[in-house]
């Protein structure tokens, strides 16, 4: 049989991605069916029929329904970076069931299935109020997506922070584990998928024709906005029935789908169904080495959090071959004209700054959970701890905002961040790396890993993206593939019992608590250095933007400007990340806010969004402090459940 061209890379993915779980199946099923045989009770086969082989079902359907998922996302919106996970869609359900365990357990009897669906469809609902603004540009979509899906997954870990009886499971569930205890869930799934898939089916023509434009395919009798609604329903309907079943499982929603495309799958007929079947093989192979891992040394690892293991680095190698369908954004960064009150405009911006540092040290709460003033016999006691924490706050969001100028104006992308681009997630890998391999890691020594692991990220970025110009689109799938990479690694460690995963993860959720002033002294020695020096660089941020052939016209090296840059943001996020974290939306919402109040130059940017930056993040530090005492919620926690809902009005006041 001849088998079509554009079919074979699609098979032979598949055929590798399943001969390789197949062999990681084999060896469990070996280890799971070494029992006792003669025996009237044989736990190794019971296991092996009663929770190994259910679990491998489960994870060839959860992986197929959540790669159709994101297949009919990226067809019907013809977003090719749209999936349950960049959408927001898996996160707000996982949010749903978290709540409604937490304190409306009641509703649990109506069904897991309309209380997931109903936190997907309410987050899906945003995103695409959002998108709709914008035409549902790739770019508005994946960044409203992405903002609703981590104060989602931000809000859900201040509530296992504050739940610590349902900690354990509350984790391993939101986290994505296939772990199961008889054949009922995949059998539920099975019949679920089953009638979602059918529907997909009746999807294709009208799917295929919609390829034609808006205006070809409504020629051809197609109902537009019907054929959305039905079709993000289906979309958001797959992917609520996994995450009611095992989790929160990310990535091969976006993956899949993109493997199919990239390995020659062109008809939509064919990106469904290849999709699925990838995804299928994915979350197969990566559960069964969680399953053999899970033998030896690494205790329970959720599935769910390493499923970028396998797919980002795929998704990294095929990345070149990515073609981007849509014309790059004009930039509205550069030339600008400057109206005056700029002065007064920045001091207002120090004042609000410097207000923010003042209610930090001086309000707090009592031992009874009254607020008060700080008096002066408790000055330099109380005063004492909080100052050191006030400054670390402050300078991490100072160095976030810069890193987020000069990252947008360098890559001409206004939705360009430390964060959306995962310089964070190096920095943490980074220090996941050193303090690997070293025994003992000091302060300095972590800034230095944190900053090779930043700028590796931002080259590996480029490398990637460079010879599309930059395209929003690689340059957002190679931080978002980065970004799962490390989580992944990170979730190894946890699961491995090391006692080193506990400084790993007080990293990641990016805590104050112990901030001192030696933390706080590098903070503000790398900032005095780092921040003359970015305005310095003030005509390369005004010209780039304008792209490479007018830069290099108007004498500006570009390639020596932007490695200088790259290397700039890089150390600026290393030492914010050290302080705060990795997630703080900080660095993507300071240089908007900056922008919004009226400031244009690179020179002013820079300043006004490392004073809004600073006081943004001090306002959180002290939030996280305060809102629920006696807990404290994480610094870069706070700043993510304060600053997402600022973002989202940010875009929705916007038009294309």
């Amino acid at each position: 049989m001849r088998i079509a061209a554009e079919t074979r890379g699609p098979i032979g993915l598949a055929l590798v991605l399943g001969g390789l779980g197949s062999l990681a199946a084999a060896f469990v099923i070996t280890a799971s069916a070494t029992g006792h045989a003669g025996e009237a009770y044989d736990i190794g086969r019971m296991l092996l029929f009663y929770a190994t082989l259910p679990r491998m079902a489960t994870a060839l359907l959860c992986g197929a329904a959540l790669a159709l998922s994101g297949a009919v996302f990226q067809q019907v919106l013809r977003n090719p970076l749209a999936s349950p996970t960049t959408l927001g869609v898996s996160a707000g359900g996982g949010l749903a069931l978290a709540l409604a365990m937490l304190f409306a357990p009641a509703l649990l009897g109506f069904g897991r299935d309309l209380v997931t669906l109903a936190g997907s469809a309410a987050a899906a609902g945003l995103v695409l109020a959002i998108g709709a603004r914008q035409n549902f540009s790739p770019f508005s979509l994946v960044i409203a997506g992405l903002i609703v899906g981590l104060w989602c997954g931000a809000l859900s870990a201040v509530l296992v922070l504050l739940n610590d009886r349902y900690l354990a499971g509350l984790f391993i569930w939101g986290a994505g584990s296939l772990a199961q205890q008889s054949w009922s869930v995949p059998a539920w799934l099975a019949a679920k998928l089953a009638v979602l898939g059918g529907l997909s089916a009746l999807l294709i023509r009208p799917l295929a024709l919609i390829e034609l434009g808006d205006e070809g395919a409504r020629a051809l009798g197609i109902n537009i906005h019907l054929l959305r609604v039905v079709a993000i329903a289906v979309a958001v309907g797959l992917a609520a029935i996994v995450t009611s079943a095992v989790g929160v499982i990310g990535f091969v929603g976006l993956v899949a789908p993109t493997l199919a495309r990239l390995t020659g799958a062109r008809r939509p007929s064919q990106i469904l169904i290849w999709s699925s079947v990838i995804g299928a093989a994915l979350l197969f192979l990566t559960d069964n080495a969680v399953m053999m891992l899970s033998t030896g040394d690494i205790g329970l690892v959720p599935t769910g959090a390493v499923t970028a293991v396998f797919g980002a680095p795929l998704l990294i190698a095929l990345l070149p071959r990515l073609k981007t369908r849509h014309r790059r954004p004009e930039t509205t960064m550069a030339g600008a004209p400057n109206h005056g009150h700029i002065r007064l405009r920045l001091a207002i911006a120090a004042a609000l700054a410097l207000a923010a540092a003042c209610l930090a040290i001086f309000v707090g709460r009592t031992g009874t959970g009254d607020f008060a003033l700080l008096g002066p016999d408790l000055l330099a006691s109380v005063g004492g701890l909080r100052a050191p924490r006030v400054m670390v706050a402050f300078l991490a969001g100072a160095m976030l905002s810069l890193a987020g100028v000069i990252l947008q104006r360098l890559t001409g992308n206004e939705m360009a961040s430390p964060e959306i681009l995962g310089i964070g997630a190096g920095a943490t890998l980074g220090v996941t790396a050193g303090v690997l391999i070293f025994a003992s890691l000091s302060l300095v020594g972590q800034f230095a890993v944190a900053a090779l692991g930043a700028m590796a990220v931002i080259a590996v970025i480029f490398l990637l993206a460079v010879r599309s110009g930059l395209a929003p689109e690689r340059v957002l799938l190679g931080g978002i593939a980065l970004t799962a990479l490390a989580d992944a690694v990170i979730g190894f460690l946890a699961a491995s019992g090391d006692p080193r995963a506990l400084f790993l993860m007080r990293w990641l959720s990016g805590s104050t608590y112990n901030a001192g002033f030696p933390l706080a002294g590098l903070a503000a020695l790398t900032l005095a250095v780092l921040l003359p020096a970015a305005l310095m660089t003030r005509r390369w941020l005004a010209v780039l933007p304008l792209g490479e052939a007018v830069a290099s016209a108007r004498g500006v090296p570009v390639a020596r400007a932007r490695s200088l840059l790259l290397l700039l943001a890089g150390i600026l996020s290393a030492a914010a990340t050290l302080c705060v974290g990795p997630l703080t939306f900080v660095g993507l919402m300071a240089p908007h806010a900056a922008r919004l109040l009226g400031f244009r130059r690179p020179a002013e940017t820079l300043l006004a969004a490392a004073l809004l930056g600073g006081g943004l993040m001090t306002l959180a530090d002290w939030a996280g402090r305060t809102a629920i005492f006696p807990y404290e919620i994480p610094a870069g926690l706070a700043a993510s459940l304060l600053g997402a809902p600022f973002l989202v009005l940010l875009m929705r006041g916007r038009k294309a």
